[in-house]
C-alpha cells in the first residue's frame, strides 16, 4: 500500500489555517474575498513548485493536474477552500490538500498514472456569501449556467462576477468537461465516526435534502399608533414559518431534520413594520418521500402563517440535492485501500451537502469521510487529529491510483 508524507500534509493544512483566520482559531475565509484569493494563489504556488500545471475556468474553479502516461478524461480529486464565517481549518481544505498530497506522493515515487490526475478547488461551495452552496460544481456539471452564476449578489450587493473578477480568478477555461471518476475526501461533519473510534466513513449515499428561499411582503407602519389587526408585518410572517419549519423538523426527528437557518428584513429598524422578509429554509432525510412530505407540510404551514400576518408570500427559489447513491465500483475501492491499510472502517450516508452530490449526475463519484473531534463543524473550534488526515489521505491515495492505473 502507498502512504503519503503525513508530516507535510499537516503542514500544509495548518499552512492553510493562516490565511483568512477567523476570532477564536478558525477561519473566515468566504468565499472570492481577499483571503480566498490569498489561499487561491498559495495553492497555485504550491503547484507551481511540484511542476503542476494549473487551469482556472470561468466559474473559477482551480485545477491543478498531474499528467498521465496517456491522455484521456482525468480522474478527479476535489472539495472545496472557502469556509463558513465562523469556519474550521478542515472543512473541505482536507478534500483539496488531501488531494494536493497525493500528487506530490505520485511525483515523489516517480509514479506515472495511467490516466491523468487533477485536484480541483470548488468555487463556493459552502454557499455563505452567494446563495445556494455548491454553485460552481452546479454549473460544471450543467445544473445551473454561467450566466446565473454571475448574477448571485450577496448581502452588499456585490455581484459574483464583479467578486470573481476582484481577485483574478475569472478563468478562461470552459465550465465542463469529461471527468473519468470523482474522489472527494471530506471530514465527517458529525460525531459517529470519532464516537465510535473509527477511522474511515465509506459514504454510500446522501440525505435527500430540500432547500427554499421564501419571500414575505407586506407594508411598512408606525409600531406605536398601527392598530394589530391592520398590521403587515414581513417578519412576523417569516417568524411564523421559522417556528412552523422547527416543528416539523421535531416532528421527523431523528431521522428527519428542518432548519430555518436564515432571515433577513427590510427595514428592520425598531419604530417600523418591515415589509420585506426572505426566509432560507432547508429540510433533510434519508428517504426521499419523507424529505418531500417535510418540504410540503412546511409550505402549507407557511401559508397559514402569511395568511395570520396578513402578508404575501412567494418561494423564489429552491434547490434539490442528495438522492444521489454513489458508484459501486468507487465506493469499494474506498473500502479495499482501508482494509489494506489496516484501518476500521463502516458504510454510512452523508447528511451535509457536497459538491459530489452533482458530480454523481455527470461521472462515476464517491465520497470519503474522516472522523472530526465530537462532531463539531462550521464553527471554529472544528477539529481533527493529524492522524485523521494521515489515514483518510492514505486511502484517498490508494483508490486514486487504482482507478487511474486501471487497465
Amino acid at each position: 500500500m502507498l502512504t503519503i508524507n503525513a508530516d507535510r500534509l499537516w503542514r500544509t493544512l495548518m499552512r492553510s489555517a493562516e490565511i483568512g483566520p477567523g476570532v477564536a482559531g478558525g477561519l473566515k475565509r468566504l468565499t472570492l474575498t481577499p483571503e480566498d484569493g490569498e489561499v487561491r494563489d498559495q495553492l497555485k504556488a504550491w503547484a507551481a513548485e511540484d511542476g503542476f500545471a494549473v487551469t482556472v475556468d470561468g466559474a473559477g474553479n482551480m485545477f491543478v493536474r498531474m499528467e498521465g502516461a496517456s491522455d484521456g478524461p482525468p480522474v478527479l480529486i476535489g472539495s472545496h477552500l472557502d469556509t463558513q464565517v465562523t469556519g474550521g481549518r478542515f472543512d473541505g481544505i482536507l478534500g483539496v490538500l488531501g488531494g494536493l498530497e497525493v500528487l506530490r506522493t505520485l511525483k515523489d515515487l516517480g509514479h506515472v498514472p495511467k490516466r491523468p490526475i487533477e485536484v480541483v478547488n470548488w468555487t463556493n461551495e459552502e454557499g455563505a456569501r452567494f446563495s445556494p452552496p455548491m454553485m460552481a460544481s452546479a454549473v460544471f456539471c450543467g445544473v445551473e449556467t454561467l450566466d446565473w452564476l454571475y448574477d448571485r449578489v450577496d448581502d452588499d450587493g456585490v455581484r459574483l462576477l464583479d467578486a470573481l473578477e476582484a481577485i483574478g480568478y475569472r478563468g478562461e477555461a470552459p465550465v465542463g468537461k469529461p471527468v473519468d471518476a470523482y474522489f472527494e475526501l471530506h471530514i465527517e461533519q458529525a460525531p459517529e465516526l470519532y464516537d465510535e473510534g473509527i477511522d474511515i466513513g465509506v459514504v454510500t449515499a446522501g440525505y435527500a435534502v430540500r432547500g427554499l428561499l421564501i419571500r414575505f411582503t407586506g407594508e411598512t407602519a408606525h409600531t406605536g399608533p398601527t392598530p394589530m389587526d391592520r398590521r403587515k408585518n414581513a417578519i412576523i410572517g417569516a417568524s411564523y414559518g421559522a417556528v412552523a419549519t422547527n416543528e416539523v423538523g421535531h416532528a421527523y426527528a431523528p431521522l428527519g431534520k428542518a432548519t430555518a437557518s436564515r432571515l433577513v428584513a427590510w427595514p428592520n429598524k425598531p419604530g417600523i413594520l418591515s415589509s420585506f422578509a426572505e426566509l432560507t429554509v432547508d429540510v433533510r432525510h434519508p428517504e426521499t418521500e419523507a424529505a418531500d412530505r417535510m418540504r410540503d407540510e412546511i409550505l402549507a404551514r407557511i401559508a397559514e402563517g402569511a395568511e395570520k400576518a396578513k402578508v404575501k408570500w412567494e418561494v423564489v427559489s429552491t434547490w434539490t440535492y442528495g438522492e444521489e447513491r454513489f458508484d459501486p465500483a468507487l465506493v469499494d475501492l474506498y473500502r479495499q485501500a482501508a482494509k489494506g491499510l489496516g484501518l476500521s472502517q463502516k458504510d454510512m450516508m452523508s447528511q451535509a451537502g457536497h459538491d459530489a452530490y452533482y458530480m454523481s449526475r455527470v461521472a462515476p463519484t464517491a465520497i470519503l469521510f474522516s472522523p472530526c473531534i465530537d462532531g463539531i463543524t462550521h464553527n471554529e473550534a472544528e477539529d481533527i487529529t493529524p492522524a485523521h488526515a494521515t489515514n483518510a489521505t492514505n486511502v484517498l491515495l490508494n483508490a486514486v491510483v487504482a482507478r487511474a492505473d486501471r487497465d
